[in-house]
């Protein structure tokens, strides 16, 4: 049970999250680096009020993310590493946190009206916005890939269809678990040209190649053993998300895989508890985005014609859902 005072804390724990996003913005961290500096100093370089920049150093420090010594401030061991650009443990994906702070701000309006009153298309929302989009998911996923991988069955795969694959950092993963896999990341025309800088970076131009379309319009072509769709389906209406694992289907060989990604929901919706935030995250960003439960992926699948239906949990709070094709 809550008591008052929790319940007041829980509702103002925004301003601590704020401030931290706040100073990423302004990048405090960076602009401190491993040095001390005046916060005058520190408000020249982001370009800001000096007596604002001060308070928001001596938040920082309150909150343990600054030191502070006389007058001087300094980064942490752990903002030095974490928060500083500079470093290459940055979280990178920490911009596109802000821009989730614009869309949660309407949470009230898309709650009474029933879906997003901010939330634009992917291919609409500018170049600052997708940078950071697809370097928080990249982020997000490359320590894990490789673990996710290991639960799938690859012995038969060689050709792999990586739809709405970003970075390509799954993509990644199956060219690296088997010699034999190849990889095509399908995704918008605007997110290829990030793709192939990531793929290029990683030195596996050569096995991983990349397709510009739109899932929920373009075909996917055929002859592939397996098609992959990680962070998809929350993204989709349930008459989308049937329409696409028809697609998926279709574009497999005899025996083929189709391989689901996601937040999957307990029955009642309510557990686990961060796929019952995540719905809401989908409501104030997306037209028509949600989670859903594995009754319903399973029920998609058995329209799409995919049999010997799967479920595998992964340890990164995530749910394979797996259905073959016939033949």
């Amino acid at each position: 049970m809550f008591a008052s005072n929790s319940l007041v804390e829980l509702a103002l724990s925004f301003q601590k999250s704020r401030i931290l996003l706040t100073a990423c913005e302004l990048r405090v961290f960076t602009v401190l680096g491993k040095g001390k500096k005046l916060s005058m100093e520190v408000a020249r370089a982001i370009g800001a009020s000096e007596r604002a920049t001060d308070r928001l150093l001596n938040a920082l420090c309150a909150m343990g993310l600054l030191k502070k010594r006389g007058i001087l401030f300094s980064n942490t061991p752990t903002s030095s590493k974490f928060l500083g650009e500079d470093s290459p443990n940055f979280i990178r994906g920490l911009m596109h946190y802000v821009n989730m702070w614009d869309t949660w701000t309407d949470l009230t309006q898309a709650v009474r009206y029933g879906k997003s009153v901010s939330g634009r298309a992917i291919s609409e929302r500018g170049e600052k916005w997708l940078d950071a989009f697809i370097a928080a998911m990249h982020e997000r996923a490359y320590k894990s890939a490789s673990e996710v991988i290991k639960l799938l069955d690859l012995k038969k795969v060689s050709k792999v269809l990586d739809v709405g694959g970003g970075s390509g950092v799954y993509s990644m993963a199956f060219v690296r678990a088997r010699k034999a896999i190849t990889a095509a990341v399908f995704d918008l025309p605007n997110v290829v040209p990030l793709t192939k800088k990531y793929i290029k970076t990683e030195g596996l131009s050569d096995k991983i190649n990349t397709v510009a379309g739109d899932y929920n319009v373009d075909e996917f072509g055929s002859g592939f053993d397996l098609v992959f769709l990680s962070a998809i389906i929350h993204i989709n209406s349930p008459d989308k998300n049937q329409a696409l694992i028809l697609k998926a289907s279709q574009g497999l060989n005899p025996g083929g895989q189709v391989v689901i990604q996601d937040f999957i929901m307990n029955e009642d919706r309510v557990r686990p508890d961060y796929g019952a935030i995540f719905a809401l995250n989908m409501l104030v960003a997306t037209e028509e985005g949600d989670t859903y439960t594995e009754s319903e992926v399973r029920d998609w699948m058995r329209k799409a014609g995919l049999v010997n239906i799967i479920r595998k949990d992964t340890k990164f709070a995530t749910t394979l859902i797996i259905g073959r094709k016939e033949g």
